[in-house]
């Protein structure tokens, strides 16, 4: 990042930028911070990238036998990490270990970026059955996202983008992890996500008595100043990003998967309601039709995208949409639909689309669209999440292109590749390793050792090691 970037970036938090969440005398205190670190890089022509950062009593250095730093597919060996609090100072061959600091031996392990899970539903309990909703109290699934949270983390996952939640429990987890009340991943929650009445967003198959009519609080909403007014609202309560869904899905009832459910027109200006505010969006779509709208509309990434053609990956990699595949969540539903533990409708629906999704993905790729990692967590259980990896494996991804699709490519998708995605001076301090070298079996990624998070140890020798960030 250019030091015209970075003070971009304060001048935004100094305006009251609604991620930042800063006030202005700590918008400029990190101004002058990251002013100093960009200098020192830019100073230094040696192998180690060094940044000067505010003096801390929590310095930790770790040595790394291999380092995936996430800012290409390369491996460094016998590197030093200094982390000094919650951020990176010095990262190379030449650091030498800090006075005092804390030493992690990782000698024998890969070192890579914490990785980063764009398509979660971090407060989903799977398996739990359409009628689940009609049998719990509140405040069953923020405890339910409490337990995922930390599973998730364990599991390697540092950051998720969370794209769909009830009760506004997604906000309360993720300002718990904020405030160090309980351990978990980084949370880019979208709240409530955005459908059509009757669509695949909305709770259908129910008698009109059962459940009341949603609205924009729920995420329900159609026509131009209504969508606009559904967009605000998830803003207003919390949300960082904006979800929607521009075709049916899977396991809705009463849709079809792959038809579009937005008008092009409400898919524009919700797109544009949510850039006004800083935010990303996400369109969750099947078709052909959807997908394309949604494209032409300026959406950060189509999540699923099972149903591609030329024309439509060609349009994808024009505007520099990302895919993100989810194929975990396919796999899945076609095994549940196979032993009948998916039946009806979702059942059938899950059957005709997985023939479908390989191929799309594997045609995206070769033409160059942008690939997000996701993994549609909540479908299936928290905390398999890196079975993700051998999948995009398996249909023709290079293991260092899946990592970097988990690291740097899904910090491009969150726009924070100024903090998040790779292993470099100035950065946060988010770090995973696994004994072995994942490059010639992404399997290991399934089995991590070492989760660091913020500058905090979660999991050390594939053993929990929590703290809360507040200690």
């Amino acid at each position: 990042m250019t030091r015209a970037r970075w003070l971009d970036r304060a001048t935004a938090i100094q305006k009251g930028h609604p991620k930042a969440r800063l006030g202005a005398t700590r918008a400029r205190a990190r101004f002058l911070l990251l002013s100093a670190a960009w200098l020192a890089v830019k100073a230094s022509g040696l192998d180690a990238q060094r940044v000067t950062l505010p003096d801390s009593t929590e310095v930790t250095a770790i040595v790394a036998g291999r380092l995936i730093d996430g800012v290409d597919g390369n491996v460094r060996e016998n590197v030093t990490i200094v982390v000094r609090g919650t951020r990176l100072e010095a990262v190379g061959a030449d650091v030498a270990v800090p006075a005092g600091a804390t030493l992690v031996d990782l000698s024998d392990h890969t070192v890579m970026p914490g990785f980063i899970d764009l398509h979660t539903h971090i407060t989903s309990d799977p398996g739990s059955g359409r009628e689940s909703g009609l049998r719990r109290w509140p405040g069953h699934l923020a405890i339910a996202g409490v337990m995922n949270a930390r599973i998730t983390l364990e599991a390697g996952f540092t950051t998720i983008r969370n794209v769909g939640s009830d009760d506004f429990a997604d906000v309360a987890l993720r300002d718990a992890i904020n405030a160090g009340m309980v351990p978990g991943p980084r949370i880019y929650t979208a709240v409530h996500s955005l459908g059509i009445t009757g669509g695949h967003c909305d709770s259908n198959g129910y008698r009109p008595d059962i459940f009341e009519e949603p609205g924009i609080e729920d995420g329900i909403a159609q026509g131009i100043e209504r969508v606009r007014e559904a967009v605000n609202y998830q803003i207003k309560y919390g949300a960082d990003v904006i979800k929607f869904c521009a075709t049916g899905g899977v396991l809705s009832l009463g849709t079809a998967v792959g038809v579009q459910q937005y008008t092009e027109e409400e898919m524009v200006v919700l797109v544009q309601t949510a850039n006004m505010a800083e935010r990303t969006v996400a369109a969750h779509a099947h078709g052909l039709d959807g997908i394309k709208a949604a494209v032409r509309a300026g959406v950060t990434s189509i999540e699923h995208g099972s149903m591609l053609d030329g024309e439509t990956v060609r349009l994808m990699a024009e505007h520099g949409t990302y895919l993100v595949p989810t194929m975990m969540a396919f796999e899945d539903v076609r095994q549940r639909a196979l032993t009948g533990t998916l039946g009806g409708l979702p059942g059938l629906k899950a059957l005709e689309i997985y023939p479908f999704f390989r191929e799309s993905i594997q045609l995206a790729m070769r033409e160059g669209v942008k690939i997000g990692f996701g993994t549609d967590a909540g479908v299936f259980p928290h905390g398999e999440n890196a079975g993700e990896f051998r999948l995009l494996v398996d249909v023709g991804m290079s293991p260092a292109d899946a990592i970097l699709a988990a690291t740097r490519e899904a910090a491009e998708v969150l726009h924070r590749t100024e903090e998040l995605g790779s292993v470099e001076a100035g950065k946060v301090a988010d770090l995973v390793a696994v004994r072995g070298d994942p490059l010639e079996d992404i399997d290991l990624l399934r089995n991590i050792d070492f989760v660091m998070k913020d500058g905090v140890v979660y999991k050390q020798d594939g053993r929990g090691a929590r703290r809360p960030a507040t200690e």
